[in-house]
């Protein structure tokens, strides 16, 4: 036998010495199960409703559950499929997969990025939508290599593709995101994100945690969260000796909106001592008043929350010729729709030191200290 048959004969038996090693390593590696198989609670949230975070028996990888991810969902279900030590995503049930963890992640909402802050990733974002319109000092210090990817009707993907995201944060308002089709058809994972419709302060705050199942810091964003609802409940179980009422926002054309009694916005003023003026919508979305109704309201009400454009009371009644008005008038800083989500421990301190300034229950603060509210002057 020569030397070149000897070498074919060698080649033969290291490529059958590979086939069946690689069989052997994917026999005794565990299959997928289909996603319904992930039936083990790797994290069930106590106040959020909208996400949970599964696994499966003998497998390493997660699947992050999120339900109802916009407004009038119904029974809809996406998931994000988290591998880990190589593991294939199921074969069905999945919206995107990605691999454990996600170092580049690109946020379409500012509240991401706050959640990825409270997570300890705020390293982790690589593009932003509307970069100008966020607060996050982090991420206006790193504007130079942090991408713009624009908005909804008018995004940049070549910016996008160019980010080489692991995953893109999308939310949805009164459907799917317009988004999906396009990240299918270029390949970029994608989940939604759905904590503005969590009704809960806390419940908003605790999708932290998702984020940190995403970006690789969970039990990080464990920590971070369970210290917020006892600061929160410490505030919200004082006993306090008044009830202010509280007037919301602003006019937006011929109509002023005014939220559920089981709003967001409604829990916060309630745990703070305060009581919503507007107890006729208790339908779970804000709702329009005639102007009529609405200067009846504010002229009932002690505290004013405008929610508005102007910065002094001169340019809120200016704004508002028709409404009279003798309390106390706040505005909010834009970063209370950002931080302020992965907040409300805060939020709620600022809303009670407003309601209750004589307190000397340990939590009113001097206005000159309120983070997210401010008096018009």
């Amino acid at each position: 036998m020569n030397l070149k048959t000897n070498t074919g004969i060698a080649a033969i038996l290291l490529m059958a010495w590979i086939l069946i090693s690689a069989h052997g390593c994917t026999k005794n590696r565990p299959s997928a199960p289909s996603a319904d198989g992930y039936t083990e609670h790797v994290y069930t949230p106590l106040y959020a409703s909208g996400f949970r975070i599964l696994g499966a028996k003998g497998l390493e990888s997660t699947i992050l559950e999120v339900t109802d991810p916009w407004q009038g969902a119904d029974s809809v279900v996406r998931r994000l499929f988290i591998s880990r030590n190589g593991e294939q995503a199921p074969h069905d049930g999945i919206m995107s997969a990605i691999t454990f963890p996600a170092r580049r992640v690109v946020c379409m909402s500012s509240s991401h990025v706050a959640l990825l802050d409270a997570s300890g990733a705020i390293d982790r974002i690589v593009g932003v939508s509307g970069l100008d319109y966020i607060s996050n000092p982090r991420i206006q210090a790193g504007r130079d290599t942090i991408g713009d990817v624009g908005f909804d009707g008018n995004l940049n993907y070549e910016l996008l593709l160019s980010l080489r995201p692991d995953i893109v944060l999308i939310y949805g308002v009164n459907g799917a995101s317009p988004m999906e089709n396009k990240l299918d058809e270029l390949g970029i994972p994608y989940m939604y994100i759905g904590e503005y419709l969590e009704q809960s302060p806390l419940g908003r705050a605790e999708w932290m945690i998702a984020l940190g199942e995403i970006a690789g810091t969970r039990k990080e964003a464990e920590k971070a969260f369970a210290v917020i609802p006892e600061e929160y409940n410490r505030i919200r179980d004082t006993e306090w000796t008044d009830t202010p009422t509280v007037m919301l926002n602003t006019p937006y054309g011929d109509s002023w909106f005014m939220p559920s009694t089981d709003s967001y916005t409604a829990a916060l003023i309630k745990d703070a001592g305060g009581r919503y003026v507007y107890s006729g919508n208790n339908s779970g979305q804000s709702l329009p008043v005639d102007m009529e109704t609405a200067a009846i309201l504010t002229a009932q009400s002690q505290i004013w929350l405008t929610g508005s454009q102007s910065t002094t009371i001169e340019g809120l009644r200016s704004s508002t010729p028709k409404i009279r008005f003798s309390g106390m008038a706040y505005n909010n800083t834009a970063d209370l729709w950002e931080s302020g989500v992965a907040c409300p421990h805060i939020i709620l301190k600022d809303l009670a030191a407003i309601f209750h300034p004589d307190s000397t229950a340990g939590i009113n603060d001097t206005a000159a200290t309120l983070r997210y509210y401010y008096l018009l002057h």
